[in-house]
């Protein structure tokens, strides 16, 4: 589903590297280097941007101590991208430092257009509440200003010394009855304000556990019937195919997949394909790409192959699964990393029958399945 990196450079790499060299920019010549030996296994390059990753733990860009980017940012940026953009969650999370420097040289330089936008999940924040204890407390303080204020108000100037003490102890005892309601009406207030907030939290909650649901639903995908028409080499990138895929449109939609090391060219044309068309469209090293074939792999990825929906299945008809309903997003979005949760539930049964969470893809003509069994689908 994601492309792995190539060894060997771009046309672009060559020049940037080319005219570094002629500059006799000697200070970016380590970072030359970096790019033009970066591995194309995906191990290795996995390695290799765990290194990457260590060295920029204390620093925010490649050369320098500040933040202004160099041309040794932009040489190792496209050198890795390609191996990047297509890593999942959890691999992103051993590296960091890697994915905030990579987030901030494609914003910073404009690269996301020329090389397609890596999507990184970053936390959201919510301020704490304040205000709540204090404004009580204000309430009770006013209310017993308010009763100090009238019982200035009512006692009588010309009292004699003994009616002027009872009438104290009467004041003071009017005025404990007066704070003693005060504080219970508060007590009262805050009681009542805490019920609402304990069920307004439990809503939100609930809510939040529905909207949870939705966000995992393989609803949200658009997976379509495709029959692959033609497929070729990607032109620079040795690990990547081009197909064009009839999926019952008027016209073809070209996609990219890092299927070379596993599949011939020859050998996909006229195979059905599961095919995600709501993915959003972007280019990979330069060609572009409108939709995501669905692929099966076992654990140590050695063995990968593209689902196969059965003989007779309609070109362009949805694969549904039943007991799920939902109409799919018309173009996912990247920011919420919706396909990233819904995959880690993909995955064929001992039969090789691919599935959701158990609920086998199917199509009118029977289930998609994979040779396969127990597979990761992707």
């Amino acid at each position: 589903m994601a492309a792995n990196g190539s060894k060997n450079p771009t046309r672009k790499q060559l020049i940037v590297s080319i005219l570094c060299k002629h500059l006799s920019l000697d200070h970016v010549m380590k970072w030359i280097e970096f790019a033009e030996s970066f591995p194309a296994d995906s191990k290795a390059c996995f390695d290799v941007l765990i290194k990457l990753n260590e060295e920029l733990a204390t620093k925010s860009v490649l050369l320098g101590n500040g933040l202004r980017t160099s041309e040794a940012d932009v040489i190792v940026f496209s050198a890795v991208h390609s191996f990047v953009v297509g890593l999942a969650n959890l691999d992103q999370g051993k590296m960091p430092h890697v994915m905030r420097w990579m987030d901030y040289i494609q914003s910073k330089e404009a690269l996301g257009d020329l090389f397609g936008t890596i999507s990184l999940e970053k936390p959201g924040f919510e301020p704490p509440l304040h205000g709540a204890k204090s404004a009580v407390d204000s309430n009770a303080k006013k209310t017993v200003q308010s009763t100090n204020h009238a019982e200035k108000s009512e006692a009588p100037s010309n009292l004699k010394s003994g009616d002027a003490k009872k009438g104290d102890t009467a004041l003071q005892e009017k005025k404990k009855s007066v704070e003693t309601e005060a504080v219970d009406k508060d007590k009262t207030k805050k009681a009542v304000g805490d019920k609402e907030a304990g069920q307004e939290k439990k809503k939100s909650s609930e809510t939040a556990a529905v909207d949870k649901d939705k966000e995992l639903s393989v609803s949200l995908l658009n997976i379509q019937v495709g029959l692959i028409r033609k497929s070729w080499k990607h032109p620079s990138a040795d690990s990547l195919l081009v197909e064009e895929i009839d999926v019952g449109e008027a016209k073809l939609r070209q996609v990219v997949s890092g299927l070379a090391k596993y599949c011939n060219p020859d050998d996909l044309t006229n195979r059905r394909v599961a095919l995600i068309t709501n993915v959003k469209p972007g280019k990979l090293r330069d060609v572009m790409s409108e939709g995501l074939v669905l692929c099966a792999s076992n654990e140590d990825h050695t063995n990968v192959e593209p689902l196969l929906p059965p003989e007779g299945a309609k070109i362009g008809e949805r694969i549904s699964f039943s007991g799920i309903d939902g109409k799919p997003e018309e173009v996912l979005n990247p920011k919420k990393k919706q396909l990233e949760k819904i995959t880690p539930n993909l995955f064929t049964d001992d039969k090789g029958v691919a599935t959701f969470k158990g609920i086998p893809f199917m199509t009118s003509a029977g289930p998609c399945t994979s040779s396969i069994p127990k597979a990761s689908i992707k």
